[in-house]
């Protein structure tokens, strides 16, 4: 961090700046001096006390009304972020009598990035003019906080009235029916980009292509995915992450660690993610051998630390093939603090395999999580308890469910997109769901 400071403050407009006022001649600038001036200070957070004495040199030459230099201003502040950088920001917008097209995008994006998602949306439809990043910025914004129905229907808005679909846009909206399950939007978008609209090459675009990739794979059409990837001239890394972790989220365990072989022998450099997808692959198709392996070829020959995901592949891992003592073991020696993934992964092997003395330890620590992140555990570790017929640690539980959890989740069926709560219980046969859901989690031990 001490080096991008030193870095930054050495910019040469910054630099030259600084000359002039050595020399007496900082009573010369206008309003070019300062516009170029804020956009050097706009590179980093880090020049926000450069950018604060441009700002008050602007308002001592009384040229704060100017248009160019207050959209400057904005960015700056939004660059620099934090409460105070927003806060400024904003402050400064709101004062605008004349808001062009660009000061409203750059507002956009700030709202998104805040989670204002309403101040965004109501800033949008007052946006007299839109251009095509108005359109990407809200369909992006959204897809980052989580509103990709939103993003989705926007997308089709944006595609209706006429507006040239970019990248961006594409992206985006790819990303959201990833996420919704909605292969037939996705398949379209697809289509769209591969007939060439709009002057993209998707030949050339790895971004794009990856989306594409993710999409298809999220949708449960792995054979669309893999057809994809296979057919790229050009793959990055996150190419091969997104075929590997695609794979191995869909079961296809052995397909995953061909691909990663395959991404070894192209000299490609493996990278956490890659492990992630790697470990999860080794945990869906029971390798335990090859998962141990992977997690030693990770940190000693690539010099990469596991982080707590890795960690609950493994303890998934070994907790599905009944390996229960091992993977309490491994629990207890993370240098991390376990999370609700870890200790679900844990009691969930313990009830296959009938351990309630590592399945009461597990459940120990899942009671004190939160209720709203362990829903689903909790109403599994309650059937553990009255598999056992204890019915004093079973009403504990139903106690610790009182509040209605609120993650959601998405599937497409037969065209139409459906979405449940994580935790739900207000079906009538919700425990035999949650039942059968746990079987099917462990169909492949």
């Amino acid at each position: 961090m001490e080096s991008d400071d030193k870095r930054v403050r050495f910019d040469p407009v910054i630099v030259l700046f600084k000359q002039m006022e050595r020399t007496g001649m900082a009573h010369a600038a206008d309003e070019f001096t300062y516009s170029f001036l804020l956009t050097a200070c706009s590179q980093s957070a880090f020049l926000l006390r450069e950018g604060e004495q441009v700002h008050a040199r602007i308002l001592l030459k009384g040229l704060c009304s100017n248009v160019i230099l207050q959209t400057k201003l904005i960015n700056m502040y939004a660059v620099a972020g934090g409460d105070n950088g927003n806060a400024r920001a904003c402050e400064m917008f709101g004062k605008m009598t004349q808001r062009s097209v660009v000061t409203c995008n750059l507002m956009l994006s700030l709202h998104f990035r805040s989670g204002r998602v309403g101040e965004a949306q109501k800033l949008f439809q007052e946006i007299p003019e839109k251009n095509v990043v108005s359109w990407t910025t809200m369909i992006s914004g959204y897809v980052r906080n989580g509103r990709c129905e939103l993003a989705l229907a926007l997308f089709c808005e944006m595609q209706r009235a006429g507006t040239e679909l970019d990248q961006v846009a594409l992206v985006a909206a790819l990303s959201a029916c990833a996420d919704l399950g909605d292969l037939k939007l996705g398949r379209w978008i697809h289509s769209y980009i591969a007939k060439g609209s709009d002057g993209i090459n998707l030949q050339k675009s790895v971004s794009l292509t990856n989306a594409i990739i993710r999409m298809y794979a999220s949708c449960g059409a792995i054979e669309e995915a893999y057809r994809t990837f296979r057919g790229m001239p050009h793959r990055s890394l996150i190419s091969w992450n997104t075929m590997i972790v695609g794979f191995a989220k869909q079961g296809c365990g052995v397909e995953a660690l061909g691909v990663f072989r395959w991404m070894l022998t192209a000299g490609v450099r493996p990278d956490e993610v890659t492990f992630l997808g790697v470990l999860c692959a080794c945990s869906h198709t029971g390798m335990v051998k090859e998962g141990r392996r992977y997690l030693d070829y990770m940190i000693l020959s690539c010099e990469i630390q596991p982080n707590i995901k890795h960690y609950g592949c493994m303890v998934d891992l070994l907790s599905r093939a009944g390996l229960l003592d091992e993977a309490q073991q491994l629990i207890q020696t993370i240098p991390m603090e376990p999370n609700d993934v870890i200790w679900g992964a844990l009691l969930s092997g313990c009830r296959v395999y009938k351990n309630m003395e590592i399945a009461k330890y597990a459940g120990d620590h899942i009671v004190e999580l939160e209720p709203d992140r362990v829903a689903g555990h909790l109403v599994l570790l309650a059937n553990v308890y009255a598999s056992a017929k204890e019915w004093d640690n079973v009403e504990k539980i139903k106690q610790r469910m009182v509040k209605k959890p609120s993650r959601r989740s998405w599937i497409q069926v037969n065209g139409v997109v459906r979405d449940f709560v994580v935790g739900d219980l207000t079906h009538e046969n919700a425990h035999a769901i949650y039942n059968m859901a746990s079987q099917i989690a462990h169909r492949s031990v």
